[in-house]
């Protein structure tokens, strides 16, 4: 797995102060795409452990308060393989930390694939949905277009049905 970019202390991508990973590579190449330069699974730098131990080191700072980790992409259900055990030591090492994940694929496609509903087990957060140009809206909060929805990863997995998040 490869990332394209990793931002620290960002409050625009989830609730609260948190760092934001984006891993390379999508295969959706959605028309209008925001993130169209990473759609290459071989941009950027390789993902390693010692970056995975910086990501974690970043969530357990403590002169300020991370909110947690948000991983957008390129597709990061593309990754699942670098990702799963990122967020599995995410939740065993970094208390009280949250995960948004943002993806291409819907809530419905992804709990029909083993590895990508349990990447999904370990996250709070789901922006779903593929962007659609025509369905653009500036407006939307964490979204690029109106067919993308805000998920509550728990409650839906829970409830096996998507419910949406309430902020």
């Amino acid at each position: 797995m490869n990332i394209a970019d990793y931002k620290r202390f960002d409050v625009i991508n989830g609730l609260g102060l948190r760092h934001s990973l984006y891993t390379s590579g999508c295969s959706h190449h959605c028309k209008g795409c925001f993130n169209a330069s990473i759609w290459n699974f071989n941009y950027g730098t390789p993902f390693t452990e010692e970056f995975e131990d910086r990501i974690i080191e970043d969530l357990n700072i403590d002169y300020v308060k991370i909110s947690g980790l948000s991983i957008l992409g390129g597709e990061p259900l593309q990754n699942v393989d670098g990702l799963l055990p990122l967020v599995k030591r995410i939740k065993a090492e970094c208390e009280k930390k949250n995960i948004w994940i943002w993806s291409g694929y819907t809530f419905e496609e992804i709990t029909q694939n083993k590895l990508m509903k349990e990447l999904l087990s370990y996250c709070d957060v789901l922006i779903d949905g593929r962007f659609e140009l025509s369905k653009r809206d500036l407006n939307l909060k964490w979204r690029g277009s109106t067919n993308q929805r805000i998920i509550d990863i728990q409650s839906s997995l829970s409830e096996n049905k998507a419910v949406l998040f309430a902020n």
